[in-house]
């Protein structure tokens, strides 16, 4: 009758060590399914401003995607284009330069908001916009450093 009781309570102490890794595990699971969907959608909307057009420079923009796409989950982005790297000499309007998009995904896991951040490269043509917003006009080509 002894053996039984202390196999009875070894077998309980190792039945609720199992089970809270299995929980521990179930958990770390859900997280990543959250994370990978977040980073699905975040590659989705980097393609998208990679090759949209007319979007405003030096300012920051956002949208959030519907519970049909997260499964309910809430997931965000906000967007921003800046200048990166311009040749000598890109003074004028129609000149080549390369533009930076900076790409933050966020969602909520509960009560904590997770996100993470990519940034995209892609050649843009100068406008009189892109000039006054980085404040070349007038200035010498020297004396501007780029963020």
């Amino acid at each position: 009758m002894l053996e039984v009781l202390v196999a009875t309570v070894v077998m309980a102490i190792a039945v609720a060590g199992l089970m809270s890794a299995i929980s521990s595990s179930l958990r770390n699971a859900a997280r990543l399914t959250d994370h990978d969907r977040a980073a699905l959608l975040g590659r989705q909307k980097m393609d998208e401003l990679l090759v949209a057009t007319g979007l405003e420079k030096g300012v920051a923009f956002q949208g959030t995607w519907g519970p049909e796409v997260t499964e309910g989950l809430q997931i965000g982005w906000i967007a921003r284009l800046t200048p990166f790297e311009m040749p000598p000499g890109a003074r004028a309007p129609g000149m080549p330069f390369i533009e930076r998009v900076e790409l933050e995904i966020w969602w909520m896991n509960g009560a904590q908001r997770r996100s993470y951040r990519v940034d995209g490269y892609r050649r843009s043509l100068m406008t009189p916009a892109d000039l006054a917003a980085v404040g070349l006009q007038g200035t010498p080509l020297a004396a501007v450093t780029l963020p």
